[in-house]
């Protein structure tokens, strides 16, 4: 059954879904063989605009501050990003479908052994700018500093070339990029569970936003989510439980 037209005319003002794909997040968006993106976010865009039966256009940017600007800026229509209350400012989030890792990275020679260790005066952070983990940590770390490097991709490199302390990010992230450098190890557990969401702009109001939210439950409950992650073979990341509408 086709949708009520003004939920399509809420979620394409222009006649086209726009789609945000962050690539600065490995485990949700990447960029295939033949140059196209590809990852569970595409999957799910895909998804939705075949329910909306809308075409579909991919806003691709390089970094999760870029996903939140476009999609509040409403240059794009949807996005995916991590749940966080400075975001829900200016963007309607789902409920969870995927939950991912936060961890920190340090050097083999390292005196730091525990998470709880970092959070010290001349300990400086490397993160990604604008990614959950920044504006998580911004507000929980308080005697270390924060060194924001521009994307989540380039973490590890400005870690290095920085001689910082440590670095954070996701965990996948951090252990792909270590394997370009010698003597380098994750601390012993994860500092935090970032939940990846769908979102959408406030202003589209409460009618898209709900159908938006039954959209992730479904993709969920039917094995969409578990089965795109299996296909694109990302470990590490698990399908969120199931949550009810408000």
């Amino acid at each position: 059954m086709r949708p009520d037209p003004d939920i399509i005319a809420a979620f394409a003002p222009t006649g086209l879904l726009r789609a945000s794909i962050n690539l600065g997040n490995p485990i949700l968006a990447n960029r295939g063989e033949d140059g196209q993106p590809g990852g569970v976010s595409v999957d799910l865009a895909r998804a939705l605009a075949q329910r909306l039966e809308l075409p579909l256009q991919l806003v691709v940017v390089d970094a999760a501050g870029k996903s939140v600007e476009v999609v509040s800026n409403e240059e794009a229509d949807v996005g995916f990003f991590a749940i966080d209350p400075k975001r829900a400012a200016t963007i309607h989030f789902t409920p969870p479908y995927v939950l991912i890792e936060g961890w920190y990275m340090v050097r083999d020679t390292s005196p730091l052994r525990s998470n709880a260790d970092v959070d010290a005066p001349g300990i400086r952070v490397a993160v990604g700018h604008g990614s959950a983990y920044d504006l998580y940590l911004t507000r929980e770390l308080k005697a270390a500093q924060i060194v924001r490097a521009p994307t989540s991709p380039t973490v590890v490199q400005t870690f290095i070339e920085q001689e910082l302390e440590v670095a954070a990010g996701v965990r996948q992230q951090l252990e792909a990029d270590a394997t370009r450098y010698d003597g380098l190890r994750l601390l012993n557990e994860r500092f935090m569970v970032i939940r990846q969401a769908m979102g959408l702009p406030q202003s589209r109001g409460s009618a898209a936003a709900a159908y938006l939210h039954a959209f992730v439950e479904d993709m969920k409950a039917n094995g969409f989510v578990a089965q795109s992650l299996k296909r694109h073979g990302i470990t590490g990341a698990s399908v969120a439980p199931q949550e009810t509408a408000d």
